[in-house]
Protein backbone atom coordinates (compact mmCIF):
# COMPACT_ATOMS: atom_id res chain seq x y z
CA UNK A 1 0.00 0.00 0.00
CA UNK A 2 2.77 2.37 1.00
CA UNK A 3 4.66 1.96 -2.14
CA UNK A 4 1.48 2.34 -4.31
CA UNK A 5 1.01 5.76 -2.63
CA UNK A 6 4.51 6.38 -3.08
CA UNK A 7 4.21 6.02 -6.17
CA UNK A 8 1.35 8.29 -6.92
CA UNK A 9 2.86 10.77 -5.05
CA UNK A 10 6.20 10.59 -7.55
CA UNK A 11 3.80 11.02 -10.17
CA UNK A 12 2.40 13.93 -8.77
CA UNK A 13 5.22 15.74 -8.29
CA UNK A 14 6.99 14.82 -11.54
CA UNK A 15 4.53 16.61 -13.02
CA UNK A 16 3.44 19.72 -11.17
CA UNK A 17 5.42 22.03 -9.28
CA UNK A 18 5.30 22.53 -5.32
CA UNK A 19 3.03 25.91 -5.93
CA UNK A 20 0.61 23.84 -8.22
CA UNK A 21 0.51 21.12 -5.90
CA UNK A 22 -0.21 23.29 -2.94
CA UNK A 23 -2.53 26.30 -3.87
CA UNK A 24 -4.75 24.62 -7.01
CA UNK A 25 -4.63 21.16 -5.92
CA UNK A 26 -5.64 22.06 -2.45
CA UNK A 27 -8.21 23.86 -3.51
CA UNK A 28 -9.41 21.10 -5.75
CA UNK A 29 -9.41 18.63 -3.27
CA UNK A 30 -10.99 20.63 -0.90
CA UNK A 31 -13.78 21.38 -3.86
CA UNK A 32 -14.15 17.98 -3.89
CA UNK A 33 -14.33 16.21 -0.61
CA UNK A 34 -16.67 19.35 0.22
CA UNK A 35 -19.30 19.26 -2.23
CA UNK A 36 -19.59 14.91 -2.60
CA UNK A 37 -19.93 14.88 1.10
CA UNK A 38 -22.20 17.78 1.24
CA UNK A 39 -24.77 17.31 -1.71
CA UNK A 40 -26.48 13.95 -0.33
CA UNK A 41 -27.62 15.75 2.73
CA UNK A 42 -29.71 18.23 0.25
CA UNK A 43 -30.90 14.97 -1.25
CA UNK A 44 -31.84 13.34 1.48
CA UNK A 45 -33.83 16.55 2.79
CA UNK A 46 -35.70 17.26 -0.30
CA UNK A 47 -36.86 13.27 -1.04
CA UNK A 48 -37.73 12.81 3.05
CA UNK A 49 -35.07 9.77 3.52
CA UNK A 50 -34.06 8.95 6.14
CA UNK A 51 -36.31 11.45 8.25
CA UNK A 52 -36.41 9.58 11.51
CA UNK A 53 -32.71 10.48 11.54
CA UNK A 54 -33.17 14.35 11.07
CA UNK A 55 -32.90 15.88 14.24
CA UNK A 56 -35.07 19.10 13.02
CA UNK A 57 -38.78 18.10 11.42
CA UNK A 58 -38.14 21.66 9.45
CA UNK A 59 -36.75 21.46 5.75
CA UNK A 60 -34.92 24.33 3.86
CA UNK A 61 -36.50 25.02 0.82
CA UNK A 62 -35.15 24.76 -2.55
CA UNK A 63 -34.43 27.98 -2.78
CA UNK A 64 -32.59 28.73 0.04
CA UNK A 65 -30.29 25.49 -0.86
CA UNK A 66 -29.34 27.16 -4.18
CA UNK A 67 -28.68 30.77 -2.53
CA UNK A 68 -26.16 28.50 -0.48
CA UNK A 69 -24.71 26.99 -3.43
CA UNK A 70 -24.28 29.97 -5.19
CA UNK A 71 -23.20 31.70 -2.34
CA UNK A 72 -20.59 28.93 -1.55
CA UNK A 73 -18.90 28.99 -5.75
CA UNK A 74 -18.51 32.68 -4.64
CA UNK A 75 -16.88 32.82 -1.91
CA UNK A 76 -14.79 29.94 -2.61
CA UNK A 77 -13.24 31.66 -5.85
CA UNK A 78 -12.94 34.94 -4.52
CA UNK A 79 -11.76 34.03 -0.89
CA UNK A 80 -10.63 30.40 -0.33
CA UNK A 81 -8.62 30.53 -3.85
CA UNK A 82 -7.02 33.65 -2.80
CA UNK A 83 -6.16 32.62 0.12
CA UNK A 84 -4.71 28.82 -0.94
CA UNK A 85 -2.44 30.71 -3.45
CA UNK A 86 -1.33 33.91 -1.14
CA UNK A 87 -0.34 31.08 1.91
CA UNK A 88 1.90 29.06 0.09
CA UNK A 89 4.91 31.10 0.40
CA UNK A 90 4.22 31.12 4.37
CA UNK A 91 3.87 27.41 4.46
CA UNK A 92 7.09 26.89 2.49
CA UNK A 93 8.62 29.30 4.83
CA UNK A 94 7.92 27.24 7.93
CA UNK A 95 8.62 24.08 6.63
CA UNK A 96 6.01 22.66 4.27
CA UNK A 97 7.54 19.78 2.05
CA UNK A 98 6.19 17.83 -0.72
CA UNK A 99 9.40 15.68 -1.97
CA UNK A 100 9.70 12.02 -1.20
CA UNK A 101 10.45 9.95 1.48
CA UNK A 102 6.58 10.84 2.51
CA UNK A 103 6.53 11.17 6.95
CA UNK A 104 5.88 7.94 8.48
CA UNK A 105 2.04 7.41 10.00
CA UNK A 106 3.51 7.96 13.51
CA UNK A 107 4.58 11.60 12.25
CA UNK A 108 1.30 12.00 10.08
CA UNK A 109 -0.91 10.53 13.32
CA UNK A 110 0.64 13.18 15.76
CA UNK A 111 0.45 15.96 13.97
CA UNK A 112 -2.67 15.71 13.27
CA UNK A 113 -3.98 15.03 16.48
CA UNK A 114 -1.52 18.32 17.87
CA UNK A 115 -3.83 19.91 14.53
CA UNK A 116 -7.76 18.82 16.01
CA UNK A 117 -6.61 19.67 19.74
CA UNK A 118 -5.15 23.22 18.86
CA UNK A 119 -7.67 23.96 16.21
CA UNK A 120 -10.45 23.12 19.12
CA UNK A 121 -8.93 25.67 21.55
CA UNK A 122 -8.87 28.35 18.90
CA UNK A 123 -11.75 28.28 17.01
CA UNK A 124 -13.87 27.65 20.38
CA UNK A 125 -12.55 31.41 21.57
CA UNK A 126 -12.83 32.84 17.60
CA UNK A 127 -16.53 31.37 17.97
CA UNK A 128 -17.52 32.66 21.24
CA UNK A 129 -16.03 36.49 20.07
CA UNK A 130 -17.97 36.07 16.80
CA UNK A 131 -21.52 35.60 19.59
CA UNK A 132 -20.60 39.29 20.74
CA UNK A 133 -23.38 41.24 19.81
CA UNK A 134 -21.60 43.85 17.28
CA UNK A 135 -19.66 40.47 15.40
CA UNK A 136 -22.94 38.46 15.52
CA UNK A 137 -25.12 41.41 14.07
CA UNK A 138 -22.32 42.66 11.12
CA UNK A 139 -20.60 38.92 10.47
CA UNK A 140 -21.94 35.72 12.34
CA UNK A 141 -25.24 36.08 11.38
CA UNK A 142 -24.90 35.13 7.68
CA UNK A 143 -23.78 31.83 9.39
CA UNK A 144 -26.74 31.54 11.29
CA UNK A 145 -29.27 32.73 8.76
CA UNK A 146 -29.35 28.32 8.23
CA UNK A 147 -31.37 27.93 11.69
CA UNK A 148 -31.85 24.17 9.77
CA UNK A 149 -28.41 23.53 8.97
CA UNK A 150 -28.01 21.14 6.24
CA UNK A 151 -24.14 19.61 5.17
CA UNK A 152 -22.81 22.90 2.83
CA UNK A 153 -24.35 25.59 5.30
CA UNK A 154 -20.84 24.12 7.10
CA UNK A 155 -18.89 26.56 5.16
CA UNK A 156 -21.74 29.07 4.30
CA UNK A 157 -20.43 32.23 6.11
CA UNK A 158 -19.26 35.94 5.88
CA UNK A 159 -15.62 36.36 3.97
CA UNK A 160 -14.23 38.11 7.43
CA UNK A 161 -15.21 35.29 9.81
CA UNK A 162 -14.26 32.65 6.42
CA UNK A 163 -10.55 34.83 7.03
CA UNK A 164 -10.90 34.77 11.13
CA UNK A 165 -12.14 31.08 12.27
CA UNK A 166 -9.75 29.90 8.91
CA UNK A 167 -7.01 30.83 10.83
CA UNK A 168 -7.82 28.10 13.65
CA UNK A 169 -6.96 25.35 10.97
CA UNK A 170 -4.27 26.69 9.51
CA UNK A 171 -2.18 27.82 12.86
CA UNK A 172 -1.50 24.07 13.32
CA UNK A 173 -0.09 23.77 10.41
CA UNK A 174 2.10 26.31 9.72
CA UNK A 175 3.49 25.86 13.34
CA UNK A 176 4.78 22.38 12.43
CA UNK A 177 5.94 22.66 8.19
CA UNK A 178 3.76 19.34 7.67
CA UNK A 179 4.27 17.34 4.45
CA UNK A 180 1.79 18.81 1.78
CA UNK A 181 0.41 15.08 2.19
CA UNK A 182 -0.55 15.33 5.73
CA UNK A 183 -1.58 18.76 5.20
CA UNK A 184 -4.13 17.50 2.40
CA UNK A 185 -5.24 14.67 4.96
CA UNK A 186 -6.27 17.71 7.92
CA UNK A 187 -7.79 19.24 5.30
CA UNK A 188 -10.22 16.43 4.28
CA UNK A 189 -10.92 15.32 8.03
CA UNK A 190 -11.61 19.02 9.05
CA UNK A 191 -14.31 19.38 6.00
CA UNK A 192 -15.99 15.50 6.48
CA UNK A 193 -16.33 16.67 10.22
CA UNK A 194 -17.51 20.24 9.68
CA UNK A 195 -20.20 18.81 7.32
CA UNK A 196 -21.32 16.17 9.46
CA UNK A 197 -21.44 18.65 12.16
CA UNK A 198 -24.03 20.57 10.45
CA UNK A 199 -25.68 17.42 8.00
CA UNK A 200 -28.79 17.56 10.49
CA UNK A 201 -29.00 14.34 10.46
CA UNK A 202 -27.56 12.00 13.86
CA UNK A 203 -27.21 8.61 12.76
CA UNK A 204 -27.04 5.40 14.55
CA UNK A 205 -23.19 5.14 12.90
CA UNK A 206 -22.96 8.78 13.75
CA UNK A 207 -19.07 9.45 15.32
CA UNK A 208 -20.46 11.22 18.37
CA UNK A 209 -22.42 7.58 19.56
CA UNK A 210 -18.80 5.99 19.39
CA UNK A 211 -15.65 8.83 19.61
CA UNK A 212 -15.63 10.34 23.31
CA UNK A 213 -15.88 14.67 23.37
CA UNK A 214 -16.99 14.43 19.94
CA UNK A 215 -19.15 16.78 19.22
CA UNK A 216 -21.28 16.38 15.96
CA UNK A 217 -24.43 17.12 14.48
CA UNK A 218 -26.75 16.95 17.27
CA UNK A 219 -24.38 18.73 19.55
CA UNK A 220 -24.49 21.33 16.60
CA UNK A 221 -27.49 21.46 15.64
CA UNK A 222 -28.35 22.75 18.91
CA UNK A 223 -26.26 25.80 18.52
CA UNK A 224 -27.90 26.77 15.13
CA UNK A 225 -31.63 26.65 16.82
CA UNK A 226 -31.25 28.97 19.48
CA UNK A 227 -30.83 32.74 19.85
CA UNK A 228 -27.50 33.44 19.69
CA UNK A 229 -26.95 35.41 23.08
CA UNK A 230 -27.91 31.37 24.47
CA UNK A 231 -26.96 29.03 21.80
CA UNK A 232 -23.23 27.83 23.91
CA UNK A 233 -21.68 24.82 22.06
CA UNK A 234 -18.95 26.28 20.49
CA UNK A 235 -16.58 23.55 20.10
CA UNK A 236 -15.34 22.79 16.75
CA UNK A 237 -14.90 19.13 16.63
CA UNK A 238 -14.33 17.66 20.57
CA UNK A 239 -16.22 19.69 23.12
CA UNK A 240 -13.80 19.84 25.71
CA UNK A 241 -13.37 23.55 25.77
CA UNK A 242 -17.38 23.88 26.23
CA UNK A 243 -17.08 21.58 28.98
CA UNK A 244 -14.81 22.81 30.99
CA UNK A 245 -16.34 26.79 30.72
CA UNK A 246 -19.82 25.25 31.16
CA UNK A 247 -21.20 26.92 27.65
CA UNK A 248 -23.16 23.56 27.04
CA UNK A 249 -24.94 23.49 30.34
CA UNK A 250 -28.29 24.44 27.87
CA UNK A 251 -27.71 21.41 25.76
CA UNK A 252 -26.65 18.76 28.64
CA UNK A 253 -29.54 20.15 30.44
CA UNK A 254 -32.01 19.19 27.49
CA UNK A 255 -30.49 15.96 26.79
CA UNK A 256 -30.86 15.15 30.18
CA UNK A 257 -34.52 16.35 29.96
CA UNK A 258 -35.05 13.97 26.90
CA UNK A 259 -33.38 10.76 28.78
CA UNK A 260 -35.41 11.25 31.26
CA UNK A 261 -38.55 11.61 29.63
CA UNK A 262 -37.41 8.35 27.26
CA UNK A 263 -36.93 6.09 30.59
CA UNK A 264 -40.36 7.29 31.64
CA UNK A 265 -42.02 6.14 28.65
CA UNK A 266 -40.29 2.77 28.70
CA UNK A 267 -41.38 2.15 32.06
CA UNK A 268 -45.12 3.39 31.12
CA UNK A 269 -45.36 0.74 28.33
Amino acid sequence: MASVIESCWLYLITHFSDFQLASMGSFLIHESVFFLSGLPFIYLERAGLLSKYKIQTKNNSPTAQEKCITRLLLYHFSVNLPLMIVSYPVFRFMGMKSSLPLPSWKVVLSQIIFYFILEDFVFYWGHRVLHTKWLYKHVHSVHHEYATPFGLTSEYAHPAEILFLGFATIVGPSITGPHLITLWLWMVLRVLETVEAHCGYHFPWSLSNFLPLYGGADFHDYHHRLLYTKSGNYSSTFVYMDWIFGTDKGYRKLKALKHGGAENDHKQT
